[in-house]
Protein backbone atom coordinates (compact mmCIF):
# COMPACT_ATOMS: atom_id res chain seq x y z
CA UNK A 1 0.00 0.00 0.00
CA UNK A 2 1.04 3.51 -0.27
CA UNK A 3 1.58 5.55 2.74
CA UNK A 4 3.18 9.05 3.55
CA UNK A 5 6.71 8.23 5.28
CA UNK A 6 8.79 10.75 7.58
CA UNK A 7 12.02 9.98 6.04
CA UNK A 8 14.01 12.04 8.79
CA UNK A 9 12.81 14.81 11.48
CA UNK A 10 12.52 18.16 9.11
CA UNK A 11 10.48 20.43 6.89
CA UNK A 12 7.93 19.27 4.63
CA UNK A 13 10.74 18.05 2.17
CA UNK A 14 11.34 14.93 4.40
CA UNK A 15 7.93 13.77 3.68
CA UNK A 16 7.70 10.86 0.84
CA UNK A 17 5.33 8.62 -0.39
CA UNK A 18 6.39 5.28 -0.21
CA UNK A 19 4.93 1.54 -0.91
CA UNK A 20 4.71 -0.91 2.66
CA UNK A 21 3.12 -3.71 3.49
CA UNK A 22 -0.46 -3.99 4.07
CA UNK A 23 -1.81 -4.74 7.56
CA UNK A 24 -3.96 -7.75 7.95
CA UNK A 25 -6.83 -7.58 10.53
CA UNK A 26 -6.68 -9.75 13.46
CA UNK A 27 -9.42 -10.50 16.53
CA UNK A 28 -11.84 -7.71 16.82
CA UNK A 29 -9.72 -5.29 14.55
CA UNK A 30 -10.72 -4.28 11.02
CA UNK A 31 -8.82 -2.78 8.33
CA UNK A 32 -9.90 -0.10 6.63
CA UNK A 33 -9.25 1.58 3.04
CA UNK A 34 -8.95 5.28 3.54
CA UNK A 35 -9.86 7.20 1.09
CA UNK A 36 -9.10 10.80 2.88
CA UNK A 37 -7.71 11.67 5.86
CA UNK A 38 -7.17 14.98 7.75
CA UNK A 39 -4.34 17.01 8.52
CA UNK A 40 -3.38 18.17 11.79
CA UNK A 41 -1.02 20.16 13.42
CA UNK A 42 0.25 17.28 15.16
CA UNK A 43 0.96 16.02 12.27
CA UNK A 44 3.17 18.65 11.30
CA UNK A 45 4.96 18.37 14.83
CA UNK A 46 5.58 14.86 14.35
CA UNK A 47 7.39 15.32 11.02
CA UNK A 48 9.69 18.07 12.78
CA UNK A 49 10.58 15.13 15.41
CA UNK A 50 8.83 17.23 18.49
CA UNK A 51 5.60 15.02 18.76
CA UNK A 52 6.47 11.28 18.71
CA UNK A 53 3.86 8.64 18.09
CA UNK A 54 2.82 6.49 20.71
CA UNK A 55 3.28 2.77 21.62
CA UNK A 56 1.50 0.65 19.31
CA UNK A 57 1.93 3.38 16.28
CA UNK A 58 3.90 3.62 13.05
CA UNK A 59 6.53 6.09 14.00
CA UNK A 60 6.81 7.19 10.82
CA UNK A 61 3.67 7.60 8.96
CA UNK A 62 1.28 10.10 10.48
CA UNK A 63 -2.61 11.11 10.07
CA UNK A 64 -4.95 10.96 13.21
CA UNK A 65 -7.93 10.96 11.29
CA UNK A 66 -9.48 9.26 8.14
CA UNK A 67 -12.39 8.58 6.75
CA UNK A 68 -13.24 4.78 4.24
CA UNK A 69 -14.72 1.87 3.74
CA UNK A 70 -14.16 -1.93 5.33
CA UNK A 71 -11.88 -3.54 3.52
CA UNK A 72 -11.44 -6.49 5.61
CA UNK A 73 -12.46 -7.91 9.28
CA UNK A 74 -10.84 -10.14 12.04
CA UNK A 75 -12.01 -13.42 12.83
CA UNK A 76 -14.03 -11.57 16.09
CA UNK A 77 -15.69 -8.58 14.38
CA UNK A 78 -19.15 -8.72 14.55
CA UNK A 79 -20.08 -5.01 13.98
CA UNK A 80 -18.79 -4.55 10.84
CA UNK A 81 -18.78 -5.84 7.16
CA UNK A 82 -16.77 -4.77 3.54
CA UNK A 83 -18.46 -1.99 1.89
CA UNK A 84 -19.54 -0.31 5.03
CA UNK A 85 -18.19 3.92 5.24
CA UNK A 86 -16.77 4.27 8.24
CA UNK A 87 -14.36 6.67 9.76
CA UNK A 88 -12.70 7.33 13.14
CA UNK A 89 -9.48 8.44 15.24
CA UNK A 90 -6.20 6.71 15.54
CA UNK A 91 -2.42 7.59 17.57
CA UNK A 92 -0.50 7.53 13.80
CA UNK A 93 -0.79 5.63 10.25
CA UNK A 94 -3.60 7.67 9.08
CA UNK A 95 -2.06 8.83 5.82
CA UNK A 96 -1.99 5.15 4.44
CA UNK A 97 -3.99 3.81 1.81
CA UNK A 98 -4.73 1.12 4.83
CA UNK A 99 -5.00 1.05 8.30
CA UNK A 100 -6.05 -1.43 11.12
CA UNK A 101 -9.03 0.03 13.94
CA UNK A 102 -10.77 -1.57 17.09
CA UNK A 103 -14.03 -2.34 15.60
CA UNK A 104 -15.42 0.36 18.23
CA UNK A 105 -13.56 3.06 17.78
CA UNK A 106 -14.79 3.23 13.89
CA UNK A 107 -18.00 4.98 13.22
CA UNK A 108 -20.39 4.77 10.09
CA UNK A 109 -20.51 8.59 8.19
CA UNK A 110 -23.91 9.44 7.89
CA UNK A 111 -25.65 9.50 4.69
CA UNK A 112 -25.16 13.44 4.02
CA UNK A 113 -21.56 13.43 4.20
CA UNK A 114 -18.55 12.55 1.43
CA UNK A 115 -15.23 10.91 2.39
CA UNK A 116 -13.98 13.83 2.17
CA UNK A 117 -16.11 15.82 4.74
CA UNK A 118 -16.02 12.54 6.94
CA UNK A 119 -12.12 12.79 6.68
CA UNK A 120 -13.20 16.43 8.32
CA UNK A 121 -14.70 15.11 11.35
CA UNK A 122 -13.10 12.25 13.93
CA UNK A 123 -10.15 14.73 15.47
CA UNK A 124 -11.37 18.53 15.46
CA UNK A 125 -15.64 17.15 16.36
CA UNK A 126 -14.11 14.30 19.06
CA UNK A 127 -11.43 16.94 20.84
CA UNK A 128 -14.04 19.84 20.68
CA UNK A 129 -16.92 18.01 22.27
CA UNK A 130 -14.54 16.12 24.67
CA UNK A 131 -13.19 19.33 25.79
CA UNK A 132 -15.92 21.48 25.74
CA UNK A 133 -18.55 19.41 27.42
CA UNK A 134 -16.46 16.09 29.32
CA UNK A 135 -13.81 18.40 30.52
CA UNK A 136 -15.14 21.71 31.05
CA UNK A 137 -19.00 20.81 31.42
CA UNK A 138 -20.45 23.40 29.36
CA UNK A 139 -23.85 24.28 30.08
CA UNK A 140 -26.66 25.64 27.79
CA UNK A 141 -26.91 29.59 28.85
CA UNK A 142 -23.07 29.78 29.63
CA UNK A 143 -20.46 31.98 28.02
CA UNK A 144 -17.51 30.66 26.09
CA UNK A 145 -14.07 31.74 24.50
CA UNK A 146 -12.82 29.82 21.52
CA UNK A 147 -8.83 30.74 20.81
CA UNK A 148 -7.38 30.03 17.17
CA UNK A 149 -11.50 29.86 16.29
CA UNK A 150 -10.44 29.65 12.99
CA UNK A 151 -8.79 26.35 13.23
CA UNK A 152 -10.45 22.82 12.45
CA UNK A 153 -11.00 22.25 16.26
CA UNK A 154 -12.47 26.33 16.56
CA UNK A 155 -14.30 25.56 14.23
CA UNK A 156 -16.22 22.62 15.28
CA UNK A 157 -16.18 24.10 19.04
CA UNK A 158 -18.23 27.68 17.94
CA UNK A 159 -20.64 24.99 16.16
CA UNK A 160 -21.32 22.61 19.09
CA UNK A 161 -21.15 24.91 21.75
CA UNK A 162 -23.84 27.23 19.40
CA UNK A 163 -26.17 23.78 19.06
CA UNK A 164 -25.55 23.41 23.25
CA UNK A 165 -27.21 27.32 23.66
CA UNK A 166 -24.38 28.69 24.79
CA UNK A 167 -23.30 32.20 23.40
CA UNK A 168 -19.44 32.06 21.87
CA UNK A 169 -16.82 34.52 21.68
CA UNK A 170 -12.88 34.09 20.03
CA UNK A 171 -10.35 35.28 18.91
CA UNK A 172 -8.38 34.69 15.81
CA UNK A 173 -5.14 36.64 14.09
CA UNK A 174 -7.14 36.88 11.01
CA UNK A 175 -10.16 39.09 10.60
CA UNK A 176 -11.78 37.39 7.86
CA UNK A 177 -11.63 34.08 9.97
CA UNK A 178 -13.62 35.94 12.80
CA UNK A 179 -16.26 36.96 10.08
CA UNK A 180 -16.38 33.38 8.28
CA UNK A 181 -16.62 32.33 11.98
CA UNK A 182 -20.37 34.06 12.53
CA UNK A 183 -22.02 32.27 10.16
CA UNK A 184 -21.50 29.07 12.51
CA UNK A 185 -22.61 30.53 15.35
CA UNK A 186 -19.47 33.18 16.90
CA UNK A 187 -21.44 36.04 18.40
CA UNK A 188 -18.74 38.04 19.15
CA UNK A 189 -14.53 38.17 16.99
CA UNK A 190 -12.43 39.11 19.43
CA UNK A 191 -8.46 40.92 19.20
CA UNK A 192 -5.83 38.32 19.91
CA UNK A 193 -3.97 40.75 22.03
CA UNK A 194 -6.64 42.34 24.27
CA UNK A 195 -9.10 39.66 24.44
CA UNK A 196 -9.30 39.53 28.28
CA UNK A 197 -10.81 43.70 28.25
CA UNK A 198 -13.10 42.99 25.75
CA UNK A 199 -14.75 40.17 27.51
CA UNK A 200 -14.83 42.44 30.59
CA UNK A 201 -16.92 44.87 28.44
CA UNK A 202 -18.96 42.57 27.31
CA UNK A 203 -20.20 40.77 29.56
CA UNK A 204 -20.27 43.67 31.90
CA UNK A 205 -17.32 42.23 34.11
CA UNK A 206 -18.95 38.82 34.27
CA UNK A 207 -16.38 37.10 32.62
CA UNK A 208 -16.69 33.83 30.31
CA UNK A 209 -17.38 30.52 32.39
CA UNK A 210 -15.08 28.21 29.68
CA UNK A 211 -11.70 28.99 28.02
CA UNK A 212 -10.75 26.94 25.43
CA UNK A 213 -7.21 27.85 24.39
CA UNK A 214 -4.28 26.16 22.04
CA UNK A 215 -1.88 28.91 22.85
CA UNK A 216 -0.58 28.51 26.35
CA UNK A 217 1.95 30.76 27.80
CA UNK A 218 0.92 33.37 26.39
CA UNK A 219 -2.42 34.02 26.72
CA UNK A 220 -2.26 32.69 30.49
CA UNK A 221 -2.61 35.89 32.46
CA UNK A 222 -5.39 37.10 29.98
CA UNK A 223 -7.30 33.76 30.29
CA UNK A 224 -7.74 33.93 34.42
CA UNK A 225 -8.67 37.63 34.17
CA UNK A 226 -11.40 36.63 31.62
CA UNK A 227 -13.02 34.20 33.39
CA UNK A 228 -16.31 34.42 35.54
CA UNK A 229 -16.17 32.83 38.87
CA UNK A 230 -16.01 29.03 39.12
CA UNK A 231 -14.59 29.31 35.47
CA UNK A 232 -12.70 26.24 33.46
CA UNK A 233 -10.22 26.95 31.39
CA UNK A 234 -9.08 24.28 29.11
CA UNK A 235 -5.57 23.83 26.85
CA UNK A 236 -5.51 21.90 24.10
CA UNK A 237 -1.99 22.55 22.86
CA UNK A 238 0.80 25.57 23.41
CA UNK A 239 1.41 27.12 20.44
CA UNK A 240 2.76 29.78 22.48
CA UNK A 241 4.99 28.34 24.95
CA UNK A 242 4.45 25.90 27.70
CA UNK A 243 6.27 27.71 30.84
CA UNK A 244 4.02 30.66 32.30
CA UNK A 245 3.43 32.64 35.68
CA UNK A 246 -0.06 31.50 37.50
CA UNK A 247 -1.38 33.71 39.38
CA UNK A 248 -2.58 31.15 41.72
CA UNK A 249 -4.28 34.09 44.28
CA UNK A 250 -6.36 34.59 41.27
CA UNK A 251 -6.84 31.23 40.78
CA UNK A 252 -8.06 30.50 44.41
CA UNK A 253 -10.38 33.23 44.58
CA UNK A 254 -12.30 33.17 41.45
CA UNK A 255 -12.12 28.89 42.02
CA UNK A 256 -10.84 28.61 38.81
CA UNK A 257 -10.24 25.12 37.15
CA UNK A 258 -7.32 24.44 34.59
CA UNK A 259 -6.98 21.53 32.52
CA UNK A 260 -5.01 19.54 29.94
CA UNK A 261 -6.41 17.90 27.03
CA UNK A 262 -5.10 15.72 24.49
CA UNK A 263 -6.41 12.53 22.78
CA UNK A 264 -3.77 10.98 21.07
CA UNK A 265 -1.95 9.56 24.23
CA UNK A 266 -5.05 8.52 26.13
CA UNK A 267 -5.32 4.71 26.27
CA UNK A 268 -7.94 2.37 24.22
CA UNK A 269 -10.12 2.26 26.86
CA UNK A 270 -10.55 6.04 26.92
CA UNK A 271 -10.68 6.67 23.32
CA UNK A 272 -13.27 4.07 23.20
CA UNK A 273 -15.28 6.10 25.89
CA UNK A 274 -14.41 9.02 23.96
CA UNK A 275 -15.88 7.56 20.31
CA UNK A 276 -18.93 6.40 22.54
CA UNK A 277 -19.86 9.44 23.80
CA UNK A 278 -19.41 11.59 20.25
CA UNK A 279 -21.79 9.11 18.24
CA UNK A 280 -24.28 9.24 20.29
CA UNK A 281 -24.13 13.15 20.69
CA UNK A 282 -22.59 14.76 17.66
CA UNK A 283 -23.49 12.19 15.17
CA UNK A 284 -27.32 12.83 15.37
CA UNK A 285 -26.30 16.69 14.75
CA UNK A 286 -23.96 16.00 11.67
CA UNK A 287 -26.31 13.39 10.46
CA UNK A 288 -29.05 16.57 10.43
CA UNK A 289 -26.76 19.03 9.20
CA UNK A 290 -27.07 20.70 12.47
CA UNK A 291 -23.00 21.07 12.37
CA UNK A 292 -20.75 20.86 9.53
CA UNK A 293 -17.13 19.79 9.08
CA UNK A 294 -15.93 22.76 7.45
CA UNK A 295 -12.89 21.80 4.44
CA UNK A 296 -10.75 24.50 3.56
CA UNK A 297 -8.38 22.97 0.48
CA UNK A 298 -7.92 19.19 -0.31
CA UNK A 299 -4.73 17.86 -1.42
CA UNK A 300 -4.00 14.45 -3.62
CA UNK A 301 -1.51 12.30 -1.48
CA UNK A 302 1.83 13.14 -3.45
CA UNK A 303 1.42 16.82 -2.76
CA UNK A 304 0.96 16.22 1.08
CA UNK A 305 4.52 18.78 1.61
CA UNK A 306 2.71 21.52 0.22
CA UNK A 307 -0.34 20.97 2.59
CA UNK A 308 1.92 20.52 5.13
CA UNK A 309 3.08 24.16 3.99
CA UNK A 310 -0.40 25.85 3.56
CA UNK A 311 -0.86 24.37 7.58
CA UNK A 312 2.26 25.67 8.87
CA UNK A 313 1.38 29.49 6.96
CA UNK A 314 -1.88 29.23 9.10
CA UNK A 315 -4.09 30.06 5.76
CA UNK A 316 -6.86 27.76 6.42
CA UNK A 317 -10.07 28.13 7.80
CA UNK A 318 -11.04 24.96 8.81
CA UNK A 319 -9.36 21.58 7.92
CA UNK A 320 -6.93 20.37 5.17
CA UNK A 321 -8.03 17.22 3.48
CA UNK A 322 -5.57 14.56 1.64
CA UNK A 323 -7.03 12.44 -0.86
CA UNK A 324 -5.88 8.87 -0.82
CA UNK A 325 -7.71 7.20 -3.47
CA UNK A 326 -6.77 9.40 -6.35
Amino acid sequence: MRAVIITRSGGPEVLEVQSVETPEPFGDWVRVRIRAAGLNRADLAQRAGFYPAPPGYPENIPGLEFAGEVDAVGPMVRRWKPGQRVMGITGGGGQAEYILSHQDMLIEIPENLDFVQAAAVPEVFMTAHDALFTQAGLKMGERLLVHAVGSGVGTAAVQLAHAAGATVYGTSRTSSKLERAKALGLEVGLSDQNFAAEIKQLTKDEGVHVVLDFIGAAYMEQNLTALAPWGRLVFLATLGGTQADVNLGLVMAKRLQIRGCTLRSRTLEEKLAVTRHFATQVMPLLASGSVFPIVEEVFPLHEIGRAHGVMAENRNFGKLIVRLDD
